[in-house]
C-alpha cells in the first residue's frame, strides 16, 4: 500500500509508468538546473545568457502542455474506439 502511494499512484495519475515518469521528471529537473545556472550567470554578468531563464521556462511549458494534450487526445481516441467496437 505505501509502496504504491510513494512510487506508482502519481505516475498513473498522469498516464505514465514509473520509468516513464522518472525519465520525464528527471529531464525537466535537469533542464531547470541548466536554465537556473544560466540565470545565475546572467545575474553576475547581464550580457551573458540574456534569455536563458525565460527560454527554459517557455520550452518546458510548451513541452509539458503538449505532452498533456497528446495524452488526453490518445485517451479520448481510446475511449471512442471502445465505443465503436
Amino acid at each position: 500500500m505505501m509502496f504504491r502511494k510513494l512510487f506508482l499512484d502519481h505516475p498513473a495519475e498522469v498516464g505514465e509508468s514509473y520509468i516513464e515518469h522518472f525519465g520525464v521528471a528527471s529531464g525537466v529537473g535537469l533542464t531547470l538546473i541548466l536554465g537556473g545556472l544560466g540565470a545565475l550567470v546572467h545575474a553576475f554578468v547581464p550580457r551573458f545568457c540574456v534569455t536563458t531563464g525565460s527560454d527554459t521556462i517557455a520550452k518546458l511549458h510548451k513541452k509539458i502542455v503538449a505532452q498533456r494534450a497528446a495524452k488526453r487526445a490518445a485517451g479520448i481516441e481510446m475511449k471512442t474506439a471502445e465505443w465503436i467496437i
